[in-house]
């Protein structure tokens, strides 16, 4: 967002390849890797654009005004999905995700100039500090969950299904399937929230 450009370069990276795997997992046979897989690719693509270097795009005010309202209707759809049982683990981390875009592109507006490459900050300390927290414990406990357990350890129930490092239990799984890489992914959109924050 507001860094050098070597490291806007690596956080669009980043996000387009988490993207990009969510929307893979779209396709997945497995109904628990599809669930939020489309809110997924959202965040990733979202978190993408918003991270290409203020040198190369700066976008005029309002494009980062249809930025929140479109993640506005995302955080709608979200909040009415989550009353289906069968998404209503996952619900509100999701919802927590697309209203921190919403809040990022408020700050982006908000800011002097309205560009995206303006470097006084325009978020609400309390609110940063809060999600900054909030994403630091996601990231670490994301993280954990894709240590190696222990040999005949049995993952904990929606965790991961596998002893990472044997890969017994995903022999033969497509890409789309794994439950690994998608913690991983889940893992690198909380780094690059986490990112986003700090230069709100």
């Amino acid at each position: 967002m507001h860094g050098p450009a070597a490291a806007g370069w690596l956080l669009v990276a980043l996000c387009v390849a988490t993207g990009g795997y969510c929307l893979l997992r779209m396709r997945s046979g497995v109904a628990e890797q599809r669930r939020w897989a489309g809110s997924e690719a959202l965040m990733g693509f979202g978190m993408a654009v918003m991270a290409v270097p203020a040198a190369v795009l700066p976008p005029p005010r309002w494009v980062w005004t249809v930025y929140a309202a479109v993640f506005g209707g995302a955080a709608l759809y979200t909040v009415v999905r989550s009353r289906i049982p069968a998404y209503r683990a996952h619900g509100t981390h999701h919802l927590l995700g697309i209203l921190a875009m919403v809040y990022m592109a408020g700050a982006m507006a908000a800011a002097p100039g309205g560009a995206h490459g303006a470097h006084t900050a325009a978020g609400a300390p309390l609110i940063t500090g809060a999600l900054l927290i909030y994403y630091a414990g996601y990231v670490l406990w994301t993280g954990g969950r894709l240590l190696p357990l222990p040999v005949g350890a049995a993952p904990e129930a929606g965790g991961t299904a596998m002893v990472i490092g044997t890969g017994t239990a995903t022999a033969g799984l497509r890409w789309g399937d794994r439950t690994e890489l998608a913690l991983a992914c889940r893992l690198s959109m909380g780094i690059a929230m986490l990112a986003m924050l700090l230069t709100v």
